[in-house]
């Protein structure tokens, strides 16, 4: 971008949703007028990207817009519901509310998200109040689980190194709390707070953001080597956890990482975060609020296309960043310590962690928890949940922790598990169990070919070629998403779809297993059959002519399938 245009970014005519921001009076706008609409289900467009912010959005049910058009009726507005939990760690009786909450407003399934958040799909307007009333009663929160604000903190949910994980997951609970909006529209809107100020005599602010908040989503994601399960360089602050003999020392801060694009714009790209140096864990939340300033000053908040942090720092340079984030620090990272990842996968089943307590990690198919008729994972979480007396911790591959289970209580639970023939996975290919994908058809607007939905039976057809080879049991990342949107982190996965239509998808190769590498697209707009057919004689040849220990997407970029990307600004190339 030439220097014109880097001064224009801000000055420049500002996008339609930061003109809806700066009249919202801090994310007020009509909604509590709004939401006692029983005319229809619907919101305003105004009202659905406020929302965002209070941690929901409407969608409608895509499976019915033709039949009920048919009928004169409107499409069947819905709203999806996103729930926070930093470091994606709740209480049995927070699971329980969840469980309970599904089932009465929402669609009976809860949705365990690549963030470590939960979701809820299918909760009508006239709930939304009560839906979100009792979640915070939980002492859960909806608040800037969306919108553009700092989103859910990720952290490794480690069970095997406890006294690494506690503290890190410490550190993501402050930070998350200190980058929540601090306006009060949220306990207004929802809970029932009387309103104290006029903000709009200007008494009200937000400290961090500002009246209009930033000009895109921002994500922090801490990982604790050797694991690398949160796709620390996909975030837009990443934080590699530097410890040794069970004592944090800091962390390594990584900037600029993100996913999203958009199919047919060279502009737009996923990018890696790059490591700029070492902060002590007292630094690391004063890093965190700077870092956010920075972007919520020099964003692009004239086209939202170009307004993540990633376009920021590629537009100006690395060390233009590095020399602004030390200015507002007013001290100096220290050098980027050595670290090493192994893999950003989970370790299924029972293990023992250093602090004497049990851990199992069950897998959980694109994160969908709800009851089978033949695999009731719901009821039985459900039953879990009510004798369990340790904590339940969301993974970011979208599989779920039953934590610090006490020796007395592990038989127990082992019962409840072999009852409702719960599963580590260890059964499935060990493919299947590196997948994830993203929600899609038929609730997600933005979705251009189905997901969740398709994935499972795709992979039913790929174990085929799999079995054939003799490569069941290696581990590969294979993930998927309805649209370039990233939601799923395609972007870094060994083998990856993203949809492009109905039935067709661009097929990527090459992404690194430990999630420092991104992939690059090998063939565009495929349906399945040319899928397997592209795939079959690839992983035979993988089979065959591998090197000892060399991974799927490494061998793709020496077989010469696709170049090796180590920089989004090489994505398209």
């Amino acid at each position: 971008m030439s220097e014109n245009n880097l001064l224009s970014a801000n000055s420049a005519p500002h996008s339609d949703v930061e003109e809806i921001k700066k009249r919202s009076d801090y994310l007020r706008g009509s909604l509590a007028d709004t939401l006692t609409d029983r005319i229809t289900g619907s919101i305003p467009e105004d009202d659905n990207r406020l929302m965002k912010f209070h941690g929901s959005y409407m969608q409608d049910d895509r499976d019915l817009r033709n039949e009920r058009n048919k009928q004169k009726l409107e499409p069947a507005y819905q709203f999806m519901v996103r729930v926070r939990a930093a470091g994606g760690v709740v209480t049995p009786e927070q699971w329980l509310m969840m469980d309970r909450i599904a089932q009465q407003y929402a669609n009976g399934t809860i949705r365990l998200t690549t963030r470590q958040s939960f979701q809820l799909h299918g909760v009508i307007k006239w709930n939304m109040k009560q839906v979100i009333k009792e979640v915070n009663e939980a002492l859960l929160s909806t608040l800037a689980a969306c919108g553009d604000v700092n989103r859910n903190v990720m952290s490794n949910p480690n069970p095997y190194v406890s006294e690494i994980h506690e503290q890190v997951y410490e550190w993501a609970k402050k930070i998350s709390h200190h980058l929540d909006p601090r306006t009060r529209a949220y306990h207004e809107i929802w809970l029932d707070e009387e309103k104290v100020v006029d903000s709009r005599d200007g008494e009200e602010q937000e400290p961090i953001y500002g009246p209009v908040y930033l000009p895109r989503k921002f994500k922090i994601g801490i990982a604790v080597p050797p694991s690398n399960d949160v796709d620390v360089f996909s975030q837009d602050l990443g934080l590699i956890a530097i410890h040794e003999q069970g004592r944090l020392l800091g962390f390594n801060v990584a900037v600029g990482g993100g996913m999203g694009m958009t199919h047919g714009d060279p502009q737009t790209y996923p990018q890696l975060a790059r490591v700029i140096g070492f902060v002590t864990p007292e630094q690391v939340v004063d890093v965190a609020e700077k870092t956010v300033t920075i972007q919520r000053d020099y964003g692009d908040r004239s086209v939202r296309k170009h307004a993540r942090f990633k376009y920021t720092i590629d537009d100006r340079g690395l060390e233009w960043f590095i020399d602004e984030l030390h200015l507002r620090l007013g001290w100096k990272l220290e050098e980027a310590r050595p670290y090493h990842f192994d893999h950003n996968g989970d370790r299924y089943g029972w293990v023992k962690g250093s602090n004497g307590k049990w851990h199992f990690t069950l897998f959980i198919q694109n994160g969908r928890v709800k009851d089978e008729d033949n695999y009731p994972l719901m009821s039985g979480l459900r039953e879990i949940a009510k004798v369990h007396n340790g904590d339940f911790r969301l993974t970011p591959n979208q599989n779920l922790i039953i934590g610090n289970v006490s020796t007395q209580k592990k038989k127990k639970i082992e019962e409840i598990i072999k009852a409702y023939g719960l599963t580590d996975g260890i059964h499935y290919s060990a493919l299947r169990r590196n997948s994830m994908a993203c929600v899609a058809l038929p609730t997600c607007g933005l979705a251009m070919a189905e997901s969740e939905r398709y994935l499972p039976t795709l992979l039913d057809k790929i174990e085929s070629i799999l079995d054939e080879a003799g490569l069941r049991e290696e581990e590969m990342v294979i993930r998927m998403t309805g649209c370039p949107n990233g939601c799923a982190r395609p972007a870094l996965a060994e083998l990856s779809f993203i949809g492009k239509a109905p039935g067709r998808y661009n097929m990527y190769l090459g992404g690194g297993f430990s999630g420092n590498r991104l992939n690059k697209m090998y063939r565009e707009n495929i349906d399945e059959a040319q899928i397997l057919a592209e795939l079959r004689p690839i992983l035979n040849r993988y089979a065959k002519e591998r090197e000892e220990g060399e991974h799927f997407g490494d061998f793709t970029i020496r077989a010469g399938y696709v170049k090796e990307v180590r920089s989004g600004l090489d994505f398209h190339e």
